[in-house]
């Protein structure tokens, strides 16, 4: 039986699980991720060390290695990767895996897993991602032609794939860190509710219109004065908001050739953007759950430490 732990570790926030024979048996959480160690790289070891000790305890011998992936892997995380350049499958992320030995943290081995790439030499096709090349091979068994997969995120991508199963192009949207700084840092704390679990199907929509006929910095004020002159309930105008805010991602992926959409993600995100899909064009839309997608960090990163060839 296989111990393994998994370190999904995000621009804002890192998830640390340990894992037995394919389950996840423990989650720590941590709101903290690779933006800290752009000041101090240091605060984001200790905190890993921290959370590595409290998930192993005494058993730190029975845990086969640590999988990291994510900004983890960054000039800004623990261990500075290089991107591999797409077309990258499960087999390209296995041979570029990195494995090391960090003594200020463990003494368990590390196995990072690299991001990926893509470019031609032009702005416009040169992108990069860090996390969501594990979480998408543990999103679902087979990854499929002709599909667009949307990872919502700090920074949420958009993915196609080919027959063989290879990450071959994508665009990154700065969706996650958007809601959270307009929402947090603007005149618009006092009007969107982050806290608000329920979309309202009609002030989403109303949001991405609004948007699409004035463009977002005209579109995202409209939020404050649904409060303060319409009276708008919280769930209305954080709709309205969000609307705005996905905007761009939706046109994006309405234009794509990709007929199925299969989207992961935390629920709000996910929802609404599933929610706009459906009402504006005729793809295949489908949610993966939560539990799926909770736990495809984890699951992807050890089924590319597994990997085999077939020998």
């Amino acid at each position: 039986m296989k111990s393994y732990i998994t370190i999904d570790g995000g621009t804002t926030n890192t998830r640390i699980n340990l894992v037995r024979d394919g389950k996840i048996e423990k989650t720590i959480k941590k709101s903290i991720g690779a933006r800290v160690g752009i000041e101090n790289k240091e605060i984001l070891k200790s905190e890993i060390k921290k959370a590595v000790n409290e998930i192993t305890k005494d058993q730190a011998d029975r845990i086969d290695r640590i999988l990291a992936s994510g900004m983890i892997t960054s000039e800004f995380g623990l261990y500075d990767l290089p991107h591999i350049l797409a077309p990258a499958g499960i087999e390209h992320l296995h041979n570029g895996m990195k494995e090391t030995v960090l003594p200020e943290i463990t003494n368990i081995p590390f196995a990072f897993i690299p991001g990926v790439k893509i470019s031609d030499g032009s702005l416009e096709n040169t992108d990069i991602m860090r996390g969501e090349e594990t979480e998408i091979i543990g999103l679902t068994e087979n990854l499929q032609s002709g599909c667009m997969y949307i990872l919502p995120g700090s920074h949420s991508k958009l993915i196609e794939t080919d027959d063989r199963g290879r990450i071959i192009s994508f665009v990154t949207a700065l969706t996650g860190e958007m809601i959270f700084t307009l929402s947090q840092n603007t005149i618009l704390k006092d009007a969107v509710d982050l806290s608000q679990t329920e979309i309202d199907e009609e002030y989403l929509i109303k949001g991405y219109e609004y948007c699409e006929e004035k463009e977002i910095n005209f579109a995202l004020f409209k939020t404050r004065i649904l409060k303060n002159i319409f009276l708008c309930t919280d769930r209305e105008i954080y709709s309205f908001f969000l609307g705005v805010v996905l905007r761009g991602e939706i046109k994006e992926i309405i234009k794509s050739k990709a007929q199925k959409i299969v989207i992961g993600g935390k629920a709000q995100i996910k929802n609404a953007t599933a929610i706009l899909l459906r009402s504006l064009c005729g793809k295949e839309t489908v949610c993966v759950c939560d539990e799926r997608v909770n736990t495809a960090p984890s699951l992807g990163a050890i089924k590319i430490y597994e990997y085999t060839d077939g020998r």
